[in-house]
């Protein structure tokens, strides 16, 4: 913690929040998580952090209502853990809770309606989901969110931007809320991809894509 304090404080970035995962539908599972939380969240709170973008584990088969009482179970103590230290929990999708017409992530928010999101607008592209139509219908909660995007041929772009991610139609979706959460530029490639100019540039082309085409 202290180590990345210092970093933040040399190089003038602010830390908005960390990722957290386990697997929530499994009750057993349950003491060891609570105890990663209070290890993890109040120290991300002094460190200014605000955001816990969470992710609840993906399970062999689609979560029974029994799996899925539990993952709410635990989820209600985390986020009652995390207000109490200024940081807010967000589920965080990868594909998993949003394949099968959402069926993951219906199930937490018939339990928990109005829990924040967080969701990665790429990873809602390959779990079959239209990231506008997302952003229409659960837009008010959404309060963080990933960027990244893909060719048509479903690989990964080198930058945001150089894809065919409907972005355009992501920025009026966003504006309409409005959005006012942290949006994060997330980049990855896929294995064995080579880059064709050096990482920092990627960031660069995505930053100044993401500034042009959403406004942020």
């Amino acid at each position: 913690m202290e180590h990345i304090g210092a970093l933040s404080q040399q190089y003038a970035l602010p830390i908005l929040g960390t990722s957290f995962s386990g697997e929530m539908w499994d009750r057993t599972k349950h003491s060891a998580i609570l105890e990663d939380a209070e290890l993890v969240i109040p120290r991300l709170a002094k460190l200014g952090g605000r955001t816990l973008g969470t992710s609840v584990g993906s399970a062999p088969a689609p979560k029974t209502p029994e799996q899925l009482d539990a993952q709410a179970e635990v989820l209600r103590k985390i986020i009652t853990l995390g207000k109490s230290h200024g940081v807010i929990l967000n589920l965080h999708n990868h594909t998993y809770e949003v394949e099968n017409d959402l069926h993951d992530l219906k199930g937490t928010l018939a339990r928990i309606p109005d829990v924040k999101l967080g969701p990665d607008l790429n990873w809602l592209v390959r779990g079959g989901v239209n990231p506008v139509d997302f952003i229409h219908r659960y837009g008010k909660q959404i309060v963080f969110m990933h960027i990244r995007d893909q060719k048509a041929d479903g690989k990964w772009s080198e930058a945001v931007g150089e894809g065919t991610m409907d972005y355009a139609g992501i920025a009026k979706a966003l504006h309409a809320i409005p959005f006012a959460g942290d949006a994060v530029i997330e980049l990855a490639h896929e294995q064995g991809f080579k880059l064709t100019r050096p990482l920092r540039e990627d960031w660069k082309i995505s930053r100044e894509f993401v500034r042009k085409t959403l406004g942020y």
